[in-house]
This record gives structure tokens, C-alpha cells and sequence, in this order.
């Protein structure tokens, strides 16, 4: 199992699929599960979210209707954001404050604060430490919360009987003020998302990361820092 292949993706897997959205993880090997998202938006337009592109997967996007939007919600995560962009003629959006992914796009970008177009999604900052940036997205319509890089539930995020875990700096100051999220849907931008006892998972997550703060260190540690130092050198 490899942690990351830069590369193009060959192959993509159904993580989650609603009424109003997909989510696909691309190259389902990888120890890092990049995850992607199709949203519909409050105009039936589909947004896309931080995608990993993959043979197959417009198919399935097209389903959900037209794209109206790509966004980016993580200074690294600007993935294949490009591609889609050109492909369905629209811009990629970015929050104002996030840097990096401008210059890694090779598509017209469209800087946005507050909320993602007409996709329903509200941003707030996400900074905790330097070098870390990226936007929380909340949709208070159906509950639905979006987290690019502090939580996941891919092998490099949990430990034990976590169903959520914290990106592993993030467990000595975990971020206690998403407990004022009460989401019945999660989506990660690494592994599958959740859609039972959402808000347990979060919860827990929360409050209890950092007792599992020297765990977490020795089964992820050197792994995590590969994953991280790959992901700055991009």
C-alpha cells in the first residue's frame, strides 16, 4: 500500500453516494485515501470539492447534474482541481486568505469569502499553526460538514476505536470549537465519510484526541511526516 502516488489516478472507488451528493476516493490503495466530492448546490448546479480526477468518474459526477463549481478548501489540495475546471468551463474557488493553490491551478480562479457560490457551504478559517491553512465548510440545509485536512478516517488519521481522528499536530490543541457542529453527515478529504452518528464521532474526536495523542505518535509518526513533507515539496 503505498502512503501517496502523485501521479495520475487509474482507478477510483464509491465512498459514499446520497440523493444529493458523491463522494469517491481515487486510487483506493494509497494509505492516504484521497477523497473527493460532488455536491448539489441550492440550485441543483453539483459542486465539485478538493477532486482527485480518475477514469470514469464524470459519469458518475454527471448523474448528479451539470457541474456549476470546483472548489478548494486546502493550501494543499489543489489535487486535479484544474482539470475539472477546464473540462466543465467553470473557475476554481478559493478562499481569499488560502495560499498556494492560485499558482498550482491551471485554470481561471475565482477568490470567495463566506460562502461557496450557490452551493449552500459557509467557509470559516482554519489556521492553527504556520504552514497550516484551510477552510471548515458547513451546510446548515442538511447538516453537512466538510473538513479537508484536520480529521479524516483514513489509516494514517485513527487509532483504535476511532471512527474520526485528528490529523496528528492537531491532537495536542485539538479544535474543541467544532463540538458546535451537530453534523449528520461527514466528509474528509482523506477516507470515507461518515453518515451514521456523525455527530458522535465528531464529538469524540474532539475530546478525547489528545489521551490518544502517544499512540497516535507511535503507529502514524514517521509516516505522517513523509505524508507532510511530500505534500510541501508539491
Amino acid at each position: 500500500m503505498t502512503t501517496s502516488d502523485r501521479s495520475s489516478a487509474t482507478s477510483f472507488r464509491v465512498a459514499q453516494q446520497w440523493d444529493d451528493g458523491l463522494s469517491w476516493i481515487s486510487d483506493p490503495d494509497e494509505m492516504v485515501r484521497r477523497a473527493s466530492h460532488a455536491v448539489r448546490g441550492d440550485d441543483d448546479g453539483v459542486w465539485l470539492f478538493d477532486p482527485v480526477d480518475a477514469p470514469g468518474i464524470d459519469d458518475a459526477i454527471a448523474e448528479l447534474g451539470p457541474v456549476e463549481g470546483v472548489a478548494v478548501l486546502s493550501a494543499y489540495h489543489a489535487r486535479d482541481a484544474g482539470t475539472f475546471a477546464t473540462r466543465h468551463d467553470v473557475p476554481v474557488s478559493i478562499p481569499r486568505w488560502l495560499p498556494r493553490v492560485a499558482e498550482r491551478v491551471d485554470a481561471a480562479v475565482e477568490r470567495f469569502s463566506g460562502e461557496i457560490g450557490d452551493s449552500g457551504f459557509r467557509v470559516r478559517r482554519y489556521e492553527p499553526i504556520p504552514g497550516w491553512s484551510e477552510a471548515i465548510a458547513y451546510r446548515s440545509s442538511d447538516d453537512i460538514l466538510y473538513t479537508p485536512e484536520v480529521l479524516g478516517t483514513a489509516p494514517l488519521y485513527t487509532v483504535g476505536q476511532e471512527r474520526l481522528g485528528l490529523y496528528l499536530p492537531q491532537r495536542l490543541f485539538p479544535p474543541t470549537s467544532f463540538t458546535e457542529y451537530a453534523p449528520e453527515r461527514i466528509l474528509v478529504g482523506h477516507g470515507d465519510g461518515l453518515s451514521r452518528e456523525a455527530t458522535a464521532a465528531l464529538t469524540d474526536a474532539v475530546t478525547n484526541g489528545r489521551k490518544r495523542l502517544p499512540r497516535a505518535i507511535l503507529k502514524h509518526g514517521p509516516t505522517q511526516f513523509r505524508a507532510a513533507i511530500a505534500s510541501m515539496i508539491d
